[in-house]
């Protein structure tokens, strides 16, 4: 029975996080998940007493991810040129699809609860690429590169387009030439599976 609750729980969150990434925070109520996730209000009420719960239970599921996974695979073993082509993949996803962004609704919910979750989230994803990129040029995989500067410009162009492509239409050229930015700062080249096999 424990174990049904928990899928069901996950499926509220998957629903939810579709609700939030196209309404923002603010406009999201009980009813609109309900529908979302095919529930009744008892249903929904028993995983979670409303939205703010939802909404901070979905951050704690994307915070989780963001935080371990480099650390995980680095701990692995795994090349840093492989860790990072996966992750400039996911960037460039997210990139082209500001439908499934959640930055409006990070926005709102920091004005409305707790202006400190953006730091927060800011502050694990920009210790996140520095293990990566250290990692990497400790490997020989990537250029001696300047960490922090690097790390500024992958963290701030790519929310700035998650953000500015949820307002305005943005040409799909410019999340890619943003990937082929920081793919030539690490690796000196643009090929997306040159150096996958560790730099053998």
């Amino acid at each position: 029975m424990a174990e049904k609750s928990e899928r069901t729980r996950e499926y509220i969150l998957d629903q939810a996080y579709k609700v939030f990434a196209q309404k923002g925070y603010k406009q999201v109520t009980m009813k609109d998940i309900c529908e979302a996730a095919g529930l009744s209000r008892g249903g929904l009420y028993s995983h979670f007493p409303g939205t703010k719960e939802i909404f901070e239970a979905v951050l704690a599921r994307i915070t989780g991810v963001e935080e371990n996974d480099f650390a995980r695979e680095i701990r692995n073993g795994t090349p840093a040129a492989v860790i990072l082509e996966g992750a400039l993949e996911a960037m460039e996803r997210e990139m082209d699809h500001p439908e499934e962004s959640l930055g409006m609704a990070l926005y709102e919910y920091a004005e409305a609860v707790d202006p400190a979750v953006l730091e927060s989230l800011n502050r694990k994803a920009e210790e996140r690429w520095s293990a990566l990129i250290s990692y990497g040029i400790k490997t020989g995989e990537f250029r001696k590169v300047d960490v922090e500067e690097l790390v500024n410009v992958i963290l701030y162009s790519y929310q700035g387009i998650r953000m500015w492509s949820s307002i305005i239409s943005l040409k799909r050229e410019v999340p890619r030439s943003v990937i082929r930015h920081i793919r030539r700062e690490l690796v000196g080249d643009e090929t997306s599976n040159a150096r996958t096999d560790g730099g053998k």
